[in-house]
């Protein structure tokens, strides 16, 4: 079961494999891993002990960050998430990266971007579309409708706790023009934006 694996050079962390979206240019419809990792699909969740158990099996000091990020929704497991985050901080000091779909707060029923402060230094929020009408088509989400909108919220939200707040979009989803909008809609809730090259 992989629950670290390294990505050039960052240590990933993968949790869960539940999600609550079912994106059109998501990696998990092409196969069993990334980049060159064994298969991210879990036999079962690891306990916030084996997955700090995997990561005392790697050297730390190899890596520039930690970043939760695998198969699934890590914020489907934020209070765990958070947990494993607390022992890297009591480990050693570096970098924390917390890649997420931004939907915590529908998952949860609940803010959640406070939960973050002090345990995660960058949040990176998928964006991938300009419009309601356009994430929903694009990214699926079950809660519907209402999640761009909770979506943007939670990024805004991380503003406050979070030192760096980044949001993502994908060159193959959209086009230079929408690109744009998506640069002012990071602006409108305070984090810069970054177009990620799709690997799949």
């Amino acid at each position: 079961m992989t629950i670290t694996y390294p990505v050039k050079k960052g240590l990933y962390v993968n949790m869960t494999n539940r999600c609550p979206c079912a994106c059109t240019f998501c990696l998990r419809k092409n196969g069993e891993g990334v980049y060159g990792s064994d298969s991210l699909w879990l036999e079962r969740e690891p306990t916030v002990e084996e997955v700090c158990r995997s990561i005392d099996e790697r050297e730390l000091s190899d890596f520039e960050e930690v970043v939760f990020c695998g198969y699934g929704e890590p914020t489907e497991r934020l209070d765990d998430l958070l947990a494993v985050a607390a022992y890297l901080k009591s480990k050693r000091d570096i970098p924390i990266r917390l890649n997420t779909n931004g939907l915590s707060d529908l998952i949860h029923g609940e803010p959640t971007a406070h939960k973050l402060k002090g345990l995660i230094d960058t949040v990176s929020v998928s964006l991938n579309a300009t419009d309601r009408e356009s994430y929903l088509a694009v990214v699926r989400p079950r809660f519907g409708i209402g999640s761009y909108d909770a979506m943007l919220k939670f990024t805004k939200d991380c503003t406050a706790f979070v030192p760096n707040v980044v949001m993502t979009v994908v060159d193959v989803v959209t086009d230079k023009a929408q690109q744009e909008v998506c640069r002012q809609i990071c602006r409108s809730v305070g984090a810069t934006l970054r177009i990620r090259p799709y690997e799949g």
